[in-house]
């Protein structure tokens, strides 16, 4: 018995800077395995994640966010626990947010996202990404180091997301510290893992933004937002766009500066990539993808089940909590030949499923490729040989890496660059 067996993945803070051995343990006894400690259904396989991801109807949402802490508010009965969870719902953390809702309750916020979320949006942004990028590095690049972490990757996506949005200048810092930690601690985070809504401290503000833009509405997202109608041409009360505004501002900036971090990681690690996606720029969309396949910025989802089903020709109960270990079916080697490996030639470099897949996948998932992307050219042609600091990491042999200590996320507290101007 290896002693990884012992260890409780969503309280077990030694499993946060590596959790891939664990997961390759689950695994190796089955990809559909339940954890005992809180009897959660662990998903580590590729084809089962797909399996539940297809099966919209018979997986809930509602845990999403949370997977199995807090405990259900209820004790599920029979085989079938939609009406349980109906009636149960609104005692759930996250419980009116996008990311918890399923069917038409999700369909219609969705569709309302989509249409402010688009490409052309996203394409006429890129030259302000593109701007802001310069003007962070001005601020950085005379130093010859920086903590990418805190001085650039969250900033920029920062600003980013709030310029999109529309959220005033003066008010964007401020709202960045009331955000708090990341939801779903492993060192103990009850005020995120028990409120029904642990985005209310937000609402007064994002409230005003949204009456003064349905008054005067001054052609930014959260305008869009707060006049948009449903399509029977009824507009939404107004805590609709506010909780979606509020949501899209924390999301927003959390998944792209994940990324940016964990690219710019195994980036400053191998110089010989950085030559090669120097010579070839076209392949710094495939390091994008391979990245997020190695080091994806979320590293689980939970899901709910209904109704009692299979996964892999395992039987699951209704009311049984399923976690996808979303970096783990992405290290299937069933599905990806050296799993653990970089490689940003391998021919199914887009089948990660770091975004998840079907009516819940990432929404401001092309938003997180382009700020990355636009990053990575950026420094590319305004530096030399990026590299990790030994001094605060460690020698290449023996790197010390510190994680965010969550269960849902994956993303380093802090990343010290060094570099020289090209």
């Amino acid at each position: 018995m290896s002693e990884l067996d012992a260890k409780d993945f969503f309280t077990d803070v030694s499993l946060v800077a590596d959790p891939a051995p664990y997961f390759h343990r689950l695994r190796s006894k089955c990809p559909v395995l339940r954890e005992p400690h809180h009897g959660a259904m662990m998903v580590t396989g590729y084809a089962e994640a797909l399996e539940v991801f297809k099966q919209r109807d018979v997986f809930s949402s509602c845990v999403a966010v949370t997977g199995p802490i807090p405990p259900l508010p209820f004790m599920p009965r029979g085989d079938d626990v939609t009406e349980q969870i109906s009636q149960h719902q609104a005692d759930m953390p996250w419980a009116a947010y996008l990311v918890t809702l399923d069917g038409q309750a999700h369909g219609v916020l969705r569709a309302m996202l989509n249409g402010l979320l688009t490409h052309t949006r996203l394409r006429k942004n890129e030259e302000y990404v593109r701007q802001l990028c310069d003007r962070l590095i001005d601020g950085l690049i005379a130093n010859g180091r920086c903590e990418f972490v805190s001085e650039y990757a969250n900033a920029l996506s920062t600003l980013v997301i709030a310029d999109l949005l529309g959220v005033p200048e003066d008010d964007r810092e401020e709202l960045l510290q009331l955000l708090g930690e990341p939801p779903t601690q492993i060192a103990g985070d009850p005020q995120h893992k028990s409120a029904r809504d642990p985005l209310a401290h937000l609402d007064s503000r994002f409230t005003g933004y949204m009456e003064e833009r349905r008054g005067h509405p001054c052609g930014d997202m959260m305008s869009e937002l707060a006049n948009t109608r449903f399509k029977d041409g009824s507009q939404p009360d107004l805590d609709v766009p506010v909780r979606l505004a509020k949501f899209l501002f924390g999301a927003g900036q959390d998944t792209s500066a994940r990324l940016m971090a964990s690219c710019f990681r195994l980036l400053g690690e191998c110089s010989h990539l950085q030559d090669r996606l120097r010579a070839e720029r076209n392949r710094i969309p495939d390091f994008i993808e391979e990245t997020l396949r190695l080091e994806s910025p979320v590293k689980t989802l939970s899901r709910l089940t209904r109704t009692t089903t299979s996964i892999g020709g395992v039987t699951v109960a209704a009311g049984t909590i399923v976690t996808l270990a979303l970096g783990a079916a992405d290290r299937d080697p069933r599905r990806f030949e050296a799993p653990d490996e970089l490689n940003i030639d391998r021919s199914n470099v887009r089948d990660h499923v770091a975004f998840s897949r079907g009516p819940h996948a990432c929404p401001g998932a092309p938003l997180a490729r382009a700020e990355t992307r636009i990053t990575l050219e950026r420094f590319l042609d305004r530096m030399r040989d990026i590299r990790i600091c030994d001094a605060q990491h460690g020698p290449a042999a023996a790197r010390r890496y510190d994680y965010v200590p969550t269960y849902l996320l994956r993303g380093l507290s802090a990343l010290h660059l060094e570099f020289d101007a090209a």
